[in-house]
């Protein structure tokens, strides 16, 4: 017999979950943090990501070549990220240098891929 993921009753711990849910609702970072999981969920984006924790900043050019899209699509998905405040850019003359915002994006895909890691070797 196969077992059951699922409560077999109907119980809620109500000062606990109340707690929680009043901590949850008086969260105003929510829906910024879910536009920023969002923004991660595209592949590109998050191969783009990924790339700039592997060199700390690369011209949309080189960047668009790593993760085989068109120069127009890197670009679109590097702004993308900036509107996000996971990417920030300089200029220098003609070409423009994209790099991860913080430390912090750089942990959080990082924390993403040795997750990953964990979870396939569990397999």
């Amino acid at each position: 017999m196969k077992e059951r993921d699922i409560c077999e009753i109907t119980c809620v711990e109500s000062e606990r979950s109340a707690k929680i849910q009043q901590q949850l609702e008086n969260s105003s970072h929510i829906l910024e943090v879910t536009k920023l999981f969002k923004a991660l969920s595209d592949e590109t984006r998050l191969k783009i990501a990924y790339t700039l924790t592997l060199e700390d900043e690369l011209c949309v050019h080189d960047v668009a070549y790593i993760v085989g899209a068109t120069t127009a699509t890197a670009s679109h998905h590097l702004r993308h990220l900036k509107g996000l405040g996971l990417a920030k850019y300089r200029k220098e003359g003609k070409l423009v240098y994209y790099s991860l915002d913080d430390d912090h994006v750089k942990q959080l895909i990082h924390i993403a891929f040795t997750h990953q890691k964990e979870v396939s070797v569990r397999e």
